[in-house]
C-alpha cells in the first residue's frame, strides 16, 4: 500500500512538472510573440541573410589590331567594419589621426579632419559597413592596403574591398556611336555594345549577403556561393589609325564650313569590312560630338551619288553606251512642270560626259526615254542592288530606306524622273557606299561586316565571314564602262581637285538638297544641302572604297568636290602611304632596282669586310691576300680590290675607317693627328710622294 502511494506522488510531481513546462513554453510563445514581437522583429531585420546577383565582368571590344576600343576595368568601393574584433579601442585610438592623414594625402577630396569625422560618425554607430571611397582605382587598392587599420586586407580585417566594373573607351571619341554603349537602367543600348550583348554580358553568379542595420547588404564571404563567368571579347573591322584620320578629317572639314554634322565610312572592297567610321554632330557649344549613326541611322536623298545606278541600269540593259551623244539643250528641263537645272551648259555630250559633269538634264533625259513605257524595270534594277531594304548588318538603329514600287499610291509621273538622280528615294550612307564597293569589286556585292570575331580570351569561339549580297550586280562590260566613268570625274569631271600623281581615285560627287520634313526644301528661305563624294581607290586596283558627306555646310559653298573631297583625300592618302601592298605597285621599278643595289663599303682591313659580306649574302669577287682592301659595288657582287704600301712612299689611305688609316701610318712611323671622325676625307701629305723629314700627317675626316 505504501509502495503505491509512493508510485503516485511520483505521478503526480511528474504530471505538475509537465504541466509548468507546457505552460512555462505557452508563456514564452506568448511573450515573444506579444510582448517581446517588435523587438525579435527588428532584430531580424538587422540581421536576415539572402543570396544576390553577382555581376560577370563585360567582355571587351577590341580593335582589327586586338587593341581594346571598349573594356571593363575593375575598380573599387572601400568600406571599414567599424565593430570588427580587429578593431580594439587600443588599435582604434592609435591608428584613427594617421589613417585620416593617409586617406587625405591619396585620394584629395576631403582634408584630414573631415576623414576623421566621418571615420569617428562610423565608430560611434557602430556601422560595420561604413563607405569610405568610392570608385577607387587597383593602384590605389594596393597603396590603401598598406594604411593603417587596412593591413590585413580584403575581409580579412577592418578594411572591406567591393569590386565593381566600369566601362572605359581608350580612344575616347573614336567611332564611340558604332562602339555604342549597353542597355542600362531602361535607357535603350546602341552600337556593338547593344547588338551583341548576349556574348558580351557573360553570365550571373551568386553571393551569399547579410543584412546590417539601416538596410545596408554585406558580403558574408569574399568568395562567390556560384562565379560568374565573364563575357566573351568581340573582335571588330575598325582601323584605329584610319578612324582617327576620318574622325579628325571630318570634324576638320565640318568646323571650317559650319555644318550640321557628317559622316565618313571607310570599307575594305574584297570582304566588306569597315576599317574606320565616323559620325559628328555639332553641339550647342559649337564643336562636334559623336551623338548618332548618321552612316547607319540616316536615310535621305542622296543626289548625284546615286547616278551610278541610273547609268548601271542605262548600260546594263544596252540602251546606252559612254560614247553615245545626249543633248542636255541649255541646261534645263521641265517635267509635269517641274524645272530641273545643270549646275553649268554642257551642249550635246556624251554619255561619260554626262556623267563626269554629274548632268542632271542627261540623266533625266535617258531615263524618260528608255524606261517611261517599262518603268517597274527601272525600280527592279535598284532592288537588285538592295537598295529598299535594309542591309541587316547586327547593328541597332539602321534607318528604313525607301525606293517606291509603280504599285505605290504615292507613285506619280514625278518619281521616275526624279529617281534618275537622285531623288524620291531615301538611302543610307551604308548602302551607298556598299553599292560603289560592289564596281570596285568587280561586280560583287559584300555585305558590310563590323565584327569579325568572337573570343573567349584568346581563343576563338565564332567566325563571322564575309557575306556576299549579289555576285554579279551588272554585267564585267557594265562594270568596265562604270569604273571608266568614275576615273574620268576625277581625271577630268567635277572632282579634278582630288586627281593626284601617285595613285588615282575613282569616284562621283554628290549635291543634293534637303528635305525637311514634308516642309519642302530649305529652312527659313535658305536652301539647305549635303555635299558627298563616294568612290575608290588606288582607281586600278581597288583596295578601299570610302564615303564621305557632309550635311548643311553653311558658309556658301555646297558642292561635294569642296566640302567631301578634301576628307576623303586625306583619308585615301593616310591608307595609301601606311600600306605596302597598296603603294608597292606604284614603287615596282624602284622595289626591283633594289634587288640589285649594294651597300657602300669603306676601304679596309680585307678580313673583315670580306666575312661582313658573307654574312649579309653578297658575293665578293677578287680575291685578295693583301692585309687591305677597297671595294667597288657591281651588279648583285662587291669587288674586292687589293690596297697595297711600302716602307718609300706615303701610303693613300682615303676612304679608310680612321681606326685602320692610324694604324696603317702609325707602323710606318708617322705622327697623325685627326680631324673630325668617321672615314678619311683628306690626307695632308700626298699620297705616292717619298717620306720627307716631316712625318706628321693629317687626316681630315668625313664628319
Amino acid at each position: 500500500m505504501e509502495k503505491k502511494k509512493d508510485i503516485l506522488w511520483r505521478m503526480y510531481i511528474l504530471y505538475i512538472l509537465i504541466v509548468l513546462v507546457g505552460v512555462a513554453i505557452v508563456w514564452k510563445i506568448f511573450k515573444i510573440q506579444f510582448i517581446e514581437g517588435d523587438m525579435w522583429r527588428a532584430k531580424s531585420e538587422k540581421m536576415s541573410q539572402d543570396t544576390f546577383l553577382v555581376q560577370p565582368t563585360r567582355g571587351n571590344i577590341l580593335a582589327n589590331d586586338s587593341s581594346y576600343m571598349a573594356i571593363s576595368l575593375p575598380v573599387y568601393d572601400l568600406r571599414l567594419d567599424t565593430k570588427s574584433e580587429k578593431l580594439t579601442k587600443e588599435t582604434w585610438n592609435k591608428n584613427i589621426d594617421s589613417l585620416s592623414i593617409c586617406l587625405a594625402a591619396l585620394f584629395m577630396d576631403k582634408s584630414a579632419a573631415e576623414y576623421r569625422s566621418i571615420l569617428k560618425a562610423g565608430r560611434e554607430e557602430k556601422n560595420q559597413y561604413l563607405l569610405v571611397k568610392k570608385d577607387v582605382s587597383w593602384r590605389e587598392v594596393k597603396l590603401v592596403r598598406q594604411f593603417p587599420m587596412f593591413r590585413k586586407g580584403a575581409y580579412k580585417g577592418a578594411l572591406i574591398e567591393e569590386e565593381k566594373y566600369k566601362r572605359v573607351k581608350p580612344y575616347g571619341n573614336l567611332a564611340s556611336r558604332t562602339i555604342g554603349k549597353e542597355a542600362n537602367k531602361g535607357v535603350q543600348g546602341v552600337g556593338i555594345e547593344q547588338s551583341y550583348d548576349e556574348y558580351l554580358r557573360g553570365e550571373e553568379g551568386l553571393r551569399l549577403m547579410e543584412k546590417l542595420a539601416g538596410g545596408m547588404w554585406r558580403p558574408v564571404d569574399h568568395e562567390n556561393t556560384i562565379e560568374p563567368v565573364d563575357g566573351l571579347d568581340i573582335l571588330t573591322t575598325i582601323d584605329p589609325q584610319l578612324q582617327d584620320v576620318a574622325t579628325s578629317e571630318l570634324d576638320r572639314q565640318l568646323t571650317l564650313h559650319s555644318a550640321d554634322h557628317g559622316c565618313v565610312i571607310v570599307m575594305e572592297v574584297a570582304t566588306g569590312d569597315i576599317a574606320a567610321i565616323a559620325n559628328l554632330k555639332k553641339g550647342e557649344d559649337g564643336k562636334y560630338y559623336e551623338s548618332f549613326n548618321y552612316a547607319i541611322g540616316e536615310a535621305t536623298d542622296p543626289g548625284s551619288t546615286f547616278k551610278l545606278a541610273t547609268a548601271m541600269a542605262l548600260l546594263d540593259d544596252g540602251y546606252v553606251k559612254p560614247t553615245d551623244m545626249v543633248s542636255t539643250g541649255d541646261g534645263s528641263i521641265t517635267y509635269y512642270g517641274h524645272t530641273v537645272h545643270d549646275s553649268h551648259k554642257n551642249g550635246t555630250i556624251t554619255v561619260q560626259q554626262a556623267f563626269e559633269q554629274s548632268s542632271n538634264v542627261a540623266f533625266i533625259k535617258m531615263t524618260l526615254q528608255h524606261y517611261n513605257s517599262n518603268q517597274q524595270k527601272f525600280v527592279d534594277h535598284l532592288k537588285k542592288l538592295h537598295l529598299h531594304e535594309k542591309l541587316n548588318t547586327g547593328l541597332p538603329g539602321e534607318a528604313t530606306p525607301l525606293v517606291r514600287n509603280t504599285t505605290d499610291s504615292l507613285w506619280s509621273g514625278f518619281s521616275l524622273p526624279s529617281m534618275a538622280f537622285g531623288y524620291e528615294v531615301l538611302i543610307t550612307p551604308l548602302q551607298i557606299i556598299t553599292m560603289y564597293n560592289s564596281v570596285a569589286n568587280g561586280g560583287k556585292m559584300v555585305k558590310p561586316r563590323f565584327v569579325k570575331e568572337i573570343r573567349n580570351r584568346n581563343t576563338v569561339v565564332k567566325t563571322f565571314d564575309p557575306v556576299v549580297l549579289e555576285e554579279a550586280v551588272c554585267k564585267p562590260a557594265t562594270v568596265d564602262a562604270l569604273k571608266k566613268m568614275m576615273e574620268g570625274v576625277v581625271l577630268r569631271g567635277t572632282a579634278t581637285n582630288l586627281k593626284g600623281s601617285v595613285y588615282q581615285i575613282a569616284g562621283k560627287t554628290g549635291t543634293a538638297q534637303i528635305a525637311n520634313n514634308g516642309s519642302g526644301y530649305g529652312i527659313d528661305g535658305k536652301m539647305t544641302y549635303r555635299a558627298s563624294f563616294c568612290g575608290y581607290f588606288p582607281a586600278d586596283n581597288p583596295k578601299y572604297t570610302c564615303i564621305v558627306v557632309v550635311t548643311n555646310p553653311s558658309k556658301n559653298s555646297y558642292y561635294g568636290n569642296v566640302i567631301a573631297g578634301p576628307v576623303f583625300r586625306a583619308v585615301s592618302d593616310k591608307i595609301y602611304a601606311s600600306s605596302f601592298d597598296i603603294n608597292q605597285a606604284y614603287y615596282k621599278n624602284e622595289i626591283a632596282a633594289t634587288k640589285i643595289l649594294m651597300p657602300p663599303t669603306k676601304t679596309g682591313y680585307t678580313k673583315d669586310i670580306k666575312a661582313i659580306l658573307n654574312k649579309m649574302n653578297i658575293t665578293s669577287n677578287g680575291a685578295t691576300s693583301s692585309t687591305f682592301c677597297s671595294t667597288a659595288k657591281a651588279i648583285n657582287s662587291v669587288t674586292v680590290i687589293e690596297r697595297l704600301f711600302n716602307n718609300q712612299t706615303v701610303p693613300d689611305v682615303i676612304g679608310m675607317g680612321a681606326r685602320d688609316a692610324v694604324y696603317v701610318l702609325e707602323r710606318l712611323g708617322f705622327h697623325v693627328v685627326l680631324v673630325g671622325k668617321g672615314s678619311v676625307k683628306q690626307q695632308s701629305q700626298t699620297a705616292g710622294s717619298a717620306f720627307g723629314v716631316v712625318r706628321t700627317i693629317t687626316l681630315t675626316l668625313d664628319k
